[in-house]
């Protein structure tokens, strides 16, 4: 299966795209030749400026001379290529990284030091791999010395970091101090010498290291196999063995072989003991093994199927990020101390519904088996990578100094995905304005709850959740969830409750409503928390995640109503792509809206179009062009048109028109040079509800498209309806647009 995943056509796993047009002949004269002149000339008379003109600023190589390839050896550098084009795909995928895979077929250090040290205009940054040790200490030392790029040995300094991290929280739960721990390490390679010198700098002291090998305990006056890196850290004792210098061990760090450490050995180490067992795929002591023989151990493995994996993809990509979009000269020990200490603080924070969906769990929070991100969290682009530009930016590395760690932040989240971007500008947005009272009715709810938690810390809004406060406290503690700045309304305890019973009574009384049933209602928390925003205790309302569409819409409108210019409410979803966004209507309330409501439905949309900063382009769309069918059911589209163009003389709209004229300015331009619409439309209104939601679910499923929705237009008040899939972010989300929308006054 793995040969035929590589052979495969195309064979390999990395290939290279050019990213400016190349459609014409004025691309390729820009391209090439004369065009590449001008910027050649340029970094000729300021070679800083490559990372302004050329690919370098994301540029980076993966070099190796194939002597110590994962744990085959010294195998060369042809059978190195496929895990360094591995590396490259990892670069790719999780930081957005370009790489380009060297292996050099030079076993001599020095000559392999002139090589890379050669190769610096072509690149931002050198990662240094699968190189045996002593010699990687050599190499990359000189390699710091003589170039003014970052360089990066993965094998010493990614594990440091990592581990780094997991050390400090595995700490915090055994309650030790980190000058205190005595460490005990087995493997004295370039992994574990790599961690060892970056735990002296977290606060290790030296004398409470221990380094064994192959050959034992490192202690002074060894004469096997050792090196200066190795003397380093030798020690005065008489013992010679794990067995003798574990007893007593706070920690214990595996980077050798497997099976070397005991379950007796173990049950001789302090109080709860750490072990990383770090061997891979067989760990110095089998995961159920350690667990057995101490139940109270903090276990980390390198392998995914337990918990801690220790995954250098968890640090080379971001570190690199953040150095790369600073324009570093190096990767020093404060940018590692940085990477460290964001992957220590980012597991102690509500994990995203993405991490659980893509280990198929229903929770993880931070614990014993929780102590570093896991590979899928998208949060460690933006953590890790923003606190080392900080460090290089701090320390003086860097070539860069203007930094604003939110606008970059939001840079990295649009380089993993627009529906980042966009969830990152409206929530910006949104927190520059009043703070709002938010209502939540499914108070019970895990999403709701992580989600007002968020909603609160990052001070978006103030919110409120209604229902048992009894049950809530206790559900919110069941789900580790902290209400700190949450506010609690139990509403069959509130004052407000008969004021709210009397109100709605008075003001349906004559549409059937008895006054009993009024005071029943107000048990209910989605009537309460409607009555709340239109009696002014919030501003707005966010819920339906229980429940579906249909049975919030309802109360809604007899409670709160519609606005005095609109006949009726529609619901609007936004697909998200690179470089376009669509808004989608009426895709949730009308079946068949009448000319007057698709006109009121057009209006609506391009007003919430431009509270998100996009000019709207409106199409009333259609199986029939501009009349090229005659159908009486047509005539609500043109009528809708005209009522359109009389209320908003200023609108861009067209219509009715196929989809694919819509979004293709230049087919429609060709075929219909009349048409008033310019350049693709961005605001979508569909004919009915049919076409509407179809077309949207299958857009999608079938698109790489990204959903923001649905949000209701026409409501007198903010009133917005979560979907039952809605997720922590899609909560955060519409609350982010209820508040903008409150802002606005536009709903």
């Amino acid at each position: 299966m793995a040969l035929e995943y590589h052979r495969r056509e195309p064979r390999g796993k990395i290939e290279v795209r050019p990213t400016k047009p190349t459609r014409t002949q004025r691309d390729l004269t820009l391209a090439y030749t004369p065009g590449v002149a001008a910027p050649c000339l340029e970094i000729a008379r300021d070679r800083e400026l490559s990372y302004e003109y050329t690919a370098k600023s994301n540029l980076v190589a993966v070099i190796t001379n194939g002597t110590a390839v994962l744990g085959l050896g010294n195998i060369g550098p042809d059978a190195a290529k496929p895990v360094m084009e591995g590396k490259g795909v990892l670069f790719k995928k999780f930081a957005d990284i370009d790489v380009l895979d060297l292996e050099v077929n030079e076993p001599d250090p020095d000559r392999f030091i002139q090589i890379v040290k050669a190769l610096e205009p072509s690149f931002g940054g050198i990662n240094l791999e699968d190189i045996k040790g002593p010699e990687c200490f050599h190499i990359e030392g000189e390699l710091r010395r003589l170039m003014n790029i970052p360089v990066f040995h993965d094998d010493q300094h990614g594990t440091a970091i990592i581990t780094g991290a997991a050390m400090l929280n595995a700490l915090e739960f055994a309650q030790k101090n980190i000058e205190d721990i005595k460490l005990v390490v087995s493997g004295a390679g370039a992994a574990a010498l790599g961690c060892v010198r970056l735990y002296l700098e977290l606060g290790v002291r030296r004398e409470n290291i221990t380094l064994t090998d192959i050959h034992g305990v490192v202690y002074k006056g060894r004469k096997e196999e050792m090196d200066p890196h190795k003397g380093f850290f030798a020690v005065e004792t008489k013992a010679r063995t794990l067995a003798e210098v574990i007893v007593g061990a706070d920690m214990f760090l595996g980077l050798s072989a497997p099976d070397v450490l005991t379950p007796e050995m173990m049950r001789s180490m302090a109080r709860d003991p750490i072990v990383f067992a770090l061997a891979n795929p067989d760990p110095e002591i089998r995961y159920e093994t350690a667990r057995e023989a101490r139940p109270d151990a903090i276990l980390a493995t390198g392998r995914s199927d337990y918990p801690n994996q220790v995954n250098n993809v968890l640090c080379f990509p971001y570190v690199f990020r953040g150095a790369l979009d600073v324009q570093a000269r190096e990767i020093n020990v404060p940018m590692k101390l940085a990477a460290v200490h964001a992957l220590s603080a980012l597991v102690k924070e509500d994990t995203p519904d993405e991490v659980l969906i893509a280990y198929g769990l229903r929770s993880l929070h931070y614990s014993r088996d929780y102590l570093i991100p896991t590979a899928f969290d998208p949060r460690v682009l933006r953590s890790v990578s923003t606190a080392v530009a900080e460090a290089a930016i701090a320390s003086g590395v860097a070539r860069v100094t203007a930094f604003e760690a939110d606008e970059y932040r939001d840079r990295l989240a649009a380089r993993q995905s627009v529906f980042l971007e966009t969830s990152r500008s409206i929530v910006r947005r949104a927190r520059l304005v009043a703070r709002r009272r938010v209502v939540y009715p499914e108070a019970l709810n895990e999403t709701i709850l992580r989600a007002t938690h968020q909603i609160a810390h990052m001070r978006l809004a103030q919110p409120i959740l209604v229902g048992d406060e009894e049950r809530i406290r206790q559900t919110a503690e069941e789900f580790q969830v902290s209400l700190t700045g949450v506010e609690i309304v139990d509403n069959r305890k509130s004052p407000l409750r008969e004021a709210f019973a009397q109100r709605l009574f008075k003001e349906r009384q004559r549409k059937g409503l008895e006054y009993t049933v009024a005071t029943l209602l107000m048990d209910r928390p989605v009537e309460f928390s409607l009555m709340m925003v239109k009696s002014g205790e919030a501003d707005c309302f966010v819920g339906g995640i229980t429940r579906n569409y249909p049975a919030v819409i309802r109360p809604a409108l007899q409670i709160i109503g519609i606005r005095d210019n609109v006949s009726a409410v529609a619901g609007l979803y936004m697909i998200l792509y690179r470089g376009r966004t669509l808004f989608l209507a009426d895709t949730t309330v009308n079946f068949e809206p009448t000319a007057e409501q698709l006109a009121e439905i057009a209006i609506n949309t391009a007003n919430a179009a431009r509270i998100f900063g996009v000019q709207p382009r409106v199409a009333l769309l259609s199986y029939s062009n501009f009349g090229s069918v005659r159908n009486p059911d047509l005539a609500r589209i043109t009528t809708a048109l005209k009522i359109v163009r009389q209320r908003e003389p200023g609108l861009m709209i067209d219509g009715e028109m196929q989809g694919n004229l819509a979004v293709n300015a230049e087919l429609r331009s060709r075929l219909y040079p009349f048409t008033t619409l310019e350049g693709a439309a961005n605001v979508l209104i569909f004919p009915n509800l049919h076409a509407a939601n179809t077309s949207y679910r299958l857009l999608s499923e079938l698109s790489d498209g990204e959903i923001i929705g649905p949000i209701l237009m026409g409501m007198r008040m903010p009133i917005n309806v979560l979907s039952q899939e809605s997720l922590v972010q899609d909560v955060i989300n519409m609350t982010a647009i209820s508040v903008l929308e409150a802002e606005q006054g536009v709903v």
